[in-house]
């Protein structure tokens, strides 16, 4: 019987730290400006927002709407602000990406595990 909490315990954990992984590694893809790396992480559509244009895309085609986005506005550095997590299961994060050219974005993503991988759900770069 304890055997069997301690391996609960430790599926627990295990779990925790895989969303506390993703956090960063989606991060790291930001700060990268890679948007194939980003795409990774993509569900098969994604709720997109860049500046003012808000759609739901598929993968690939938001993979080419945020590396035009990224070209445009490399980024210079991406620094998590907050990160936090939904009753329904939904990780979501917000940070400030700064572009080469200075411009600042709030940048938001929302994550929801799909078929065992944290998938992003929503990306989001507006201006402050």
């Amino acid at each position: 019987m304890k055997a069997l909490r301690i391996f609960i315990f430790l599926l627990l954990v295990s779990g925790s730290l895989k969303a506390l992984d993703i956090y960063d590694e989606i991060a790291n893809a930001i700060r990268s400006g890679d948007s194939r790396q980003i795409a990774l992480y993509f569900n098969s559509s994604v709720d997109l927002t860049i500046l003012n244009q808000e759609d739901v895309y598929s993968k690939a085609q938001a993979e080419l709407i945020v590396k035009d986005f990224l070209t445009k506005n490399p980024p210079k550095s991406f620094v998590l602000v907050h990160k936090g997590s939904s009753k329904e299961g939904i990780l979501y994060a917000i940070g400030n990406l700064v572009s080469a050219s200075g411009k600042t974005f709030r940048t938001s993503f929302f994550v929801r595990m799909n078929s065992g991988k944290y998938l992003l759900q929503e990306i989001r770069f507006e201006t402050e």
